[in-house]
């Protein structure tokens, strides 16, 4: 029996048998269900990119809204970042959120996506992970820090008469890539970070459910990342904290210092060599030598 084609795909899904198609259904049923934060579950062959779609349809859409394509054309990173990958050789997802906390908590939920995806990665996967501020996620391969994982949050429109704010939280892991497919020297995957599985239907699963658990304990906190326990759980599993790292500020500006927390509102604190300490809320950040490294220490990797 010849299996039957994606929807709206001209090639068959099986024309890459290392990189299988994603069980929708299956994925449904264990994920959409009386209780669940996640309500609908959609998987596409191909779009320019889930957060943009998602978006676009939110005032009309149902908090728990997923999103899923098998490849992205026009994705999106940080700062209008372009990116590209084979198809079937990445997750790509991005889900819809209420969440009714007070505004100024909202920032921190592209930090409570990277402590989820750590966890689901490294519970279903087996590989170390390594949070880099402010919601990239590091695996090491061949001995370096590479980015494996990237996370967009953008706001959305609400329904009418609604009081809370959509967000819509995209979701980029790297999972079968190779050597010679990766879009930057500095990124990495799951594949080449030695990964105890590459099938991304119980990766998806796993990393939907770390979401739902740690989106809803910090939105019963009121979006309290003490009280929820997000502000403890991101810093013990950030690789920034504890070394000198360069911010690359809007308007060309510079600021380097030893990053030495991340604060209740998610920004990051950097201790200048003239003793001053920092908040940093937005910029990209550049990995150097670990702080309590000699002069002569070689410079760690990292960075975009």
């Amino acid at each position: 029996m010849t299996p039957p084609e994606t929807p709206g795909s001209s090639d068959s899904p099986f024309s890459d048998l290392e990189r299988p198609p994603l069980n929708a259904t299956s994925l449904r049923r264990a994920l959409v269900r009386e209780g669940s934060l996640w309500t609908s579950l959609d998987v596409v062959a191909s779009t320019g990119s889930t957060n943009s779609d998602l978006v676009a349809r939110a005032a009309t859409t149902a908090e728990g809204a997923v999103l899923v394509a098998e490849e992205q054309t026009s994705a999106r990173g940080r700062l209008d970042r372009r990116w590209s990958a084979p198809a079937r050789s990445g997750i790509y997802v991005s889900v819809l959120l209420r969440p009714d906390v007070p505004a100024e908590r909202l920032g921190w939920l592209p930090l409570l996506a990277g402590v989820a995806v750590a966890t689901a990665l490294s519970r279903t996967a087996g590989v170390d992970t390594a949070l880099k501020w402010p919601n990239d996620l590091l695996l090491t391969v061949k001995g370096e820090e590479r980015k494996a994982v990237g996370i967009l949050a953008e706001r959305a429109d609400t329904p009418e008469g609604a009081d809370v704010p959509g967000v819509v939280l995209g979701i980029g892991i790297n999972v079968s890539l190779r050597e010679d497919e990766l879009p930057t020297p500095n990124a990495g995957s799951l594949l080449l970070a030695g990964a105890l599985t590459t099938d991304r239907d119980p990766i998806l699963r796993a990393v939907l459910r770390s979401i739902e658990h740690w989106y809803v304990t910090w939105r019963d906190a009121d979006g309290d990342p003490a009280a929820s326990g997000i502000q403890a759980a991101y810093a013990a599993g950030c690789a920034t904290l504890g070394r000198n790292v360069r911010a690359e500020l809007p308007g060309d500006r510079a600021l380097v210092g030893e990053a030495v927390a991340v604060d209740g509102d998610g920004r990051l604190i950097l201790a200048t060599a003239d003793g001053v300490q920092q908040p940093v809320g937005a910029g990209d950040i550049v990995h150097l030598r670990p702080a309590t490294a000699g002069p002569d220490a070689p410079s760690g990797s990292g960075g975009e």
